[in-house]
């Protein structure tokens, strides 16, 4: 599923990257609050739901070869986390959606229940 699709089904805003929503194409996702889960649980290539929005956890999306991070309950991630993104080019997007709504309508919507939410 393109990353422009994800945008339209969470109502999402991007906030790095949206240059790059037509071109990223997203197979599965992943669903998680915890970082070890994260580190345990995620693919390389999927995105990340979340809520948590601090350095640690673009340091962990970008060493696991994540797709993009969307955080979730309208959380909004620091000017430091943006900077890195837009450095290594990850989109980085925001829904106001529950992390369970928002993982609900990715999977209604298509996308793989391989890696939504495991917690």
């Amino acid at each position: 599923m393109k990353l422009s699709k994800i945008r339209e089904i969470l109502q999402a805003e991007v906030l790095v990257g949206e240059g790059l929503l037509d071109s990223i194409e997203v197979d599965a996702g992943y669903a998680s609050d915890l970082m070890s889960d994260v580190l345990a649980f995620a693919s390389p290539g999927v995105l990340l739901l979340t809520g948590l929005t601090n350095i640690q956890i673009f340091r962990t999306a970008q060493m696991l070869d994540l797709q993009t991070i969307i955080f979730v309950r309208g959380k909004m991630p620091g000017e430091d986390l943006l900077q890195l993104a837009r450095e290594v080019e990850m989109p980085i997007l925001v829904s106001a959606m529950s992390m369970f709504e928002a993982a609900g309508r990715l999977y209604t919507g298509g996308l793989s229940p391989r890696a939504i939410s495991r917690n």
